[in-house]
């Protein structure tokens, strides 16, 4: 009985879509619009749970922990992507924030739907790059994609944490994991296909789960992106005008001490903030642990 209910969230056929092939293009657009309009309101459902999962997240950070996501198809794609663009935003290192997709990256462009039923890869997967310090997330719409779970039993053994995203109730994963997250958005418009609401789901959760972490982490001072790395030129003016934000000088002043600290807007910005050098800034960021905030608040009690 409760395989059938498994199925019957994720898999079963919507009923204002039965007739999805003969519906007008703006038909067609305007179910799926209202589809997705109840994407928000499951999550909501789910955010005490959610939280739960950050603050494990948070602990391990701040322990030399990282936060590795393992999917398959879709939810193993939405992981990469969210791991993907954690160092640019968030000036981490690549290895803080891991996504692994089974079939490896050639998944990421081609299907390699058979790469899912295979649990001992998921195990060998997660015994190669996760550590007793890290949580893995094992993220799967249907709740028992074999795959995941084999990654999930073996951060278990490991001494990981683990997170379970799923979009049924009362799955295999959600029964496997320390925290899970059950985003119940119900039946897809195009029957099965969960790219749709439920990987809106996935991804809205996952942006909670990195964004919240690194908030709470000291990656992030007030609403601003410190920590960005200036990897191109969009980025570098996003740069120069946090330093701008944030100390009141002219953009050629702004763009002196960006330069004078290296790049790193984090350094210029205590160095404008507290009139100091820019090693001094670096050392007092090392001794409280990367956390910007953190840093602000001893120079400023100095």
């Amino acid at each position: 009985m409760g395989d059938t209910k498994e199925r019957t969230l994720t898999e079963s056929r919507h009923s204002k879509s039965h007739q999805l092939d003969e519906l007008s293009t703006m038909e067609i657009i305007r179910l799926m619009n209202e589809e997705d309009r109840t994407v928000p309101a499951a999550i909501e459902k789910k955010l005490p749970q959610i939280e739960a999962a950050i603050d494990i997240i948070v602990a391990a950070l701040n322990q030399g922990g990282r936060l590795i996501y393992i999917g398959a198809g879709t939810s193993g794609r939405l992981g990469v992507l969210d791991a993907s663009e954690c160092p640019p935003t968030f000036g981490v290192p690549e290895t803080l924030v891991q996504g692994i997709i089974a079939g490896g990256d050639h998944a990421l462009r081609h299907a390699i739907e058979n790469a899912e039923d295979d649990w001992d890869e998921g195990e060998r997967a997660i015994q190669e790059a996760a550590g007793p310090k890290d949580v893995v997330v094992g993220i799967a719409s249907s709740g028992r994609t074999p795959y995941v779970l084999g990654a999930v039993d073996a951060a278990k053994r490991l001494g990981a944490k683990t997170i379970g995203l799923t979009c049924n109730d009362n799955t295999p994963l959600s029964a496997a994991v320390d925290y899970p997250i059950e985003a119940l958005v119900g039946p897809e418009v195009l029957t099965g296909s969960t790219r749709l609401k439920a990987g809106s789901a996935q991804k809205m959760v996952l942006n909670m789960l990195s964004t919240a972490s690194m908030v709470k982490t000291g990656k992030v001072y007030k609403n601003l992106m410190v920590n960005v790395q200036a990897t191109n030129e969009k980025l570098k003016q996003r740069s120069v005008s946090i330093i701008q934000e944030l100390t009141g000088v002219s953009e050629s002043e702004a763009r002196e001490a960006s330069s004078q600290a290296g790049g790193d807007a984090r350094i210029a910005i205590l160095m404008l903030m507290f009139r100091i050098e820019a090693d001094k800034a670096l050392t007092i960021l090392k001794e409280e642990n990367e956390h910007f905030s953190a840093a602000v608040k001893r120079l400023k009690n100095q």
